[in-house]
Order: C-alpha cells, then structure tokens, then sequence
C-alpha cells in the first residue's frame, strides 16, 4: 500500500456495469453543473421506496407500460417536491426501462458523493431504530477503525431480535442476536451428532 492508502473496501469505488454508468453520468453532470440538491432529493427517493411498498411495485413491476410508469414517477416527485436534475434523471431512468435498478443507481451515487467528501458509507441494521446518541457513538468507533468520516445509512430489522449488523463495503460485521443463537444452534446440533 502507498501512503495515504487504506484497505477500506470503499475506498476503491466501483462503478461498473449499467447501474454504476448511470451513477457516475448523474454525479459528473451534477458536479460539472453545480447543482447541489441531487444527493438530498435522490435520499428523499429513496426514503418514499423505503415507506411505500405500493412504489417499489411500480418500480419493480416489468409489466408496467414505459407511459404508465413515468406518468405515476412524475407524479410522486411532483407530490415530493423532487426537482430540477434529480427528477428528470429519475424520469429518464423510467423512460429507459431501468427504474428495477433505481435503488443501487441511488446507492452508488450517494456512494460516488461520500468518496468524493472523502467519506465512507456504512449501511447498519439494527432490531430498533438507533437514538441520535448511539449513531454518533456508532459513528466514532467507526471512523477510529476506517480512518475517515462515515456516513450512516440505517435501517430496521426486527427480526435480528438485538445487536446490529455493519456493512462497510465488502467488509460485514455481524453482532446481531439472531446470527448468535443460529450459530449455537448449529453448535450444539454438531455437538449432538
């Protein structure tokens, strides 16, 4: 490694196949351009999919009509109040038959914004949502281990009963309480035979 280098996965953005072209021609015009609100409105995108399951079926759904499709998107940004670039990127996405893909566009641009802030992304599952306390001591522990700043993107999962599971790039740490009792379970059935 040379210096100023790290082994952070995330460090070393890919941007490949369909979904990363797309990202990196978002993130290059925006910067290019100037335009400040992407990162904001494609977070409140994503935020309106990971509240309605009735969107992610209309964005999912292959049987869908292209006309039908951007008429509904244009729609909820227009509710959502998303604009300018973001909007028409989203109802580009729609009018080329890759809004399934909307999602890891939006992660690996948001990724693209926080190498370019010098940051890394965490995505952290927890069984109850995180008080503004933990996720600031969250934060800490891990720009101690990565060695830069770290953008949090959480989410709720009741089922891992407690404990959390960290995902920063490649690498996945997983204190859940789910994953603990499953692996004594495999121990003592091994113990067992």
């Amino acid at each position: 490694m040379r210096d100023g280098e790290s082994d952070v996965a995330t460090d070393n953005t890919m941007v490949e196949g369909v979904v990363g072209r797309y990202a990196l021609a978002l993130f290059d015009l925006a910067a290019s351009s100037g335009v400040a609100d992407v990162e904001g409105d494609l977070a409140k995108f994503q935020g309106l999919l990971d509240e309605s399951s009735d969107l992610v079926r209309l964005v999912r759904s292959p049987v869908i009509a292209t006309e039908d499709q951007g008429r509904a998107i244009a729609a909820v940004l227009e509710k959502a109040g998303i604009g300018g670039l973001a909007a028409n990127f989203l109802k580009l996405v729609t009018s080329n038959r890759r809004l399934h893909s909307v999602r890891d566009i939006i992660k690996a641009y948001l990724a693209l914004a926080a190498k370019a802030r010098g940051e890394v992304a965490a995505d952290v599952t927890s069984a109850i949502a995180l008080n503004r306390d933990q996720i600031a001591a969250l934060k800490e522990t891990l720009k101690a281990s990565v060695g830069k700043d770290v953008t949090l993107r959480t989410h709720v999962d009741p089922s891992l009963l407690g404990g959390l599971v960290v995902k920063v790039g490649s690498r996945m740490i997983d204190s859940s309480l789910k994953t603990k009792l499953q692996n004594m379970k495999v121990a003592l059935s091994g113990a067992a035979a």
